[in-house]
This record gives structure tokens, sequence and C-alpha cells, in this order.
């Protein structure tokens, strides 16, 4: 009777433990699935969960550049082609944006260190760039032109011309390495209104303003009493898109996503025609590759 008893002492502690063993290895395993799961969250989180969760995009532009970013109206309004096609980016993403005023030679550093989120001022997407940048998909379509005196037809008849010429503009623009690879003095802004580059020009300060043909021409006309013009010199196809941090592509592919529907439902085409004077700067230019382009080293 007492070795039955025993047995079935032994059989109960037996079982006992194997059902502890059993339920410490499912603990075990769940546990790992737990931790598994949260490595896998947190690999997967991207720039852009880290932008929504942040809510707001920051946007460094310049206030300055007459018709893609400046101040108009009794309110003294920040608005202008790249201003508004950034702020429809915003809303269609409901993403609020802040816009953050420099210099376009500040604006490719605060993009790199993080200050910004962003920049969008006419930044050409160039070769370069891109190994240290993200860029969105273009939406602004132009080449480079040259502001002149216009009392001065013979300032500059060819690129080759601007050997020994005062040349106005920002330090680390595309325009101004242009201007230099040709001999020109740079001549450096911070940030200044197109009123006081062409004042200059006019007064013989400096002699010539190298920058996107369209954003020069709409100004040029919008300020025709200043004594500059356009000359007839035209080069470097260029296409521009919004600057980003050189990260995953998730904030690029949403911005993208949006430029297409702004392209296919006319949005593009009625903000560029409204800012500079009935032209579409948001489609590639046909016989463009025809112009000379000027090989830079950046």
């Amino acid at each position: 009777m007492f070795k039955h008893k025993k047995r079935w002492i032994v059989s109960l502690v037996l079982m006992i433990t194997l059902v502890g063993l059993a339920a410490c290895g499912e603990d075990e395993q769940e546990s790992k699935e737990v931790s598994s799961q949260g490595e896998n969250a947190e690999t997967e989180a991207t720039a852009w969960d880290a932008l929504k969760e942040k809510g707001t995009f920051t946007v460094a532009t310049s206030g300055t550049l007459f018709p893609s970013s400046f101040h108009d109206g009794e309110n003294n309004e920040l608005t202008g082609y790249e201003v508004e096609v950034v702020k429809e980016i915003g809303k269609r993403l409901e993403l609020p944006i802040e816009f953050v005023e420099m210099g376009v030679d500040g604006m490719l550093t605060a993009v790199k260190s993080g200050q910004v989120d962003a920049a969008a001022n006419g930044l050409d997407i160039t070769e370069k760039r891109l190994e240290d940048y993200n860029f969105s998909e273009p939406y602004k379509y132009s080449f480079g032109g040259i502001v002149v005196r216009a009392s001065d037809d013979s300032v500059v008849e060819s690129l080759e011309d601007l050997k020994g010429k005062k040349s106005a503009g920002g330090a680390t623009t595309i325009y101004m390495q242009i201007s230099e690879k040709f001999g020109a003095e740079p001549v450096v802004y911070d940030n200044a209104t197109n009123d006081v580059f062409f004042r200059d020009v006019a007064s013989g300060r400096t002699d010539v303003i190298l920058n996107d043909f369209y954003i020069s021409n709409t100004a040029v006309n919008k300020f025709k009493e200043l004594g500059v013009k356009m000359s007839d010199i035209y080069y470097n196809p260029t296409s521009a898109g919004i600057l980003l941090k050189k990260e995953d592509d998730s904030i690029k592919n949403k911005i993208d996503e949006v430029l297409e529907e702004l392209h296919e439902d006319g949005t593009l085409t009625k903000l560029s025609e409204e800012f500079f004077a009935g032209e579409d700067v948001s489609k590639p230019i046909e016989g463009i590759d025809d112009l000379p382009v000027v090989e830079l080293d950046q």
C-alpha cells in the first residue's frame, strides 16, 4: 500500500514539474516575441514617422526672392510660387508648415544639421548635391539668365565677358560658381531683396546678376524703373526641388506623391502662371537641352 502511495506521489511531483517547465517555456517564448516585435517596430521607424510625431514641417526659405519667396500685401504675408507649393504640400499631408527665413548660403547647412527639415528656394538639383542631400521631384524647370544695366548693352555679350566684372549673389549658389569660373569678382549679399540687387547693378556698384531666368525676368519686369534688363545670354538648364536631409526616402516619397497630384490636377500650373506672369515653369521646357552647359566641380 505504501509502495503504491509513494509511486503516486512521485508521479504527481513529476507532473507538476513538467507543467511548470512548460509554462516557463511559454513565458520565455512570449517574452522573446514581444522583444522581437519591439525591435522590429524600432527598426521600421522612418524619418516620416519622426516628422509626423514632431507635428510640424520646418522649411527654410529666403522671404526676399520675388516671385518665388517674398513678403507681399497689407499684412506683409510670406508668399510666392515655392512658398505656396510648400503650403499646398503641407495641407495635403495634413502637416502644419513653419517657414524659417534665411539666406541661401545657410540653407544647406541648416538642413544637414537638422535645424530645419527642408529648404525651398529655387535650389537646383545637381549631381553633387544629390551626394549629400535628398531632393523631391522637380516642381520648377528653368535655365540661367543674366541681369545687366539697361544703359549699357556691352556689359556682357558672352559668358567669357564676365571676366573682371563684379557679379552679385549668394556665395554658395550655382550661379556664383559659374561667375567665378569665368573670372568674375564675387560681390556677396546676405539675403537681400531683388530691388537691392538691381539698384546696385544700375548704379555701377556691381555689373551683373547671374540667376534663374524666370525669377530674374519676372523681377526685372516688376522693377522696370530701376534701370536693369535681361541680357540675351542663356545657359545651363536647371530643375529645382525641395531639398531634404540625406536619410531614408520616406519624406521624399510622401512629398513626391503630393507633387504628382499637384501636376495632375493643374495646381502647379495655376500657381506658376500666377507668380511668373503667365509662364508655366512646372513643366520641362522644349529645346532646353540645346543651351550651353557650364560644368562645375560642385
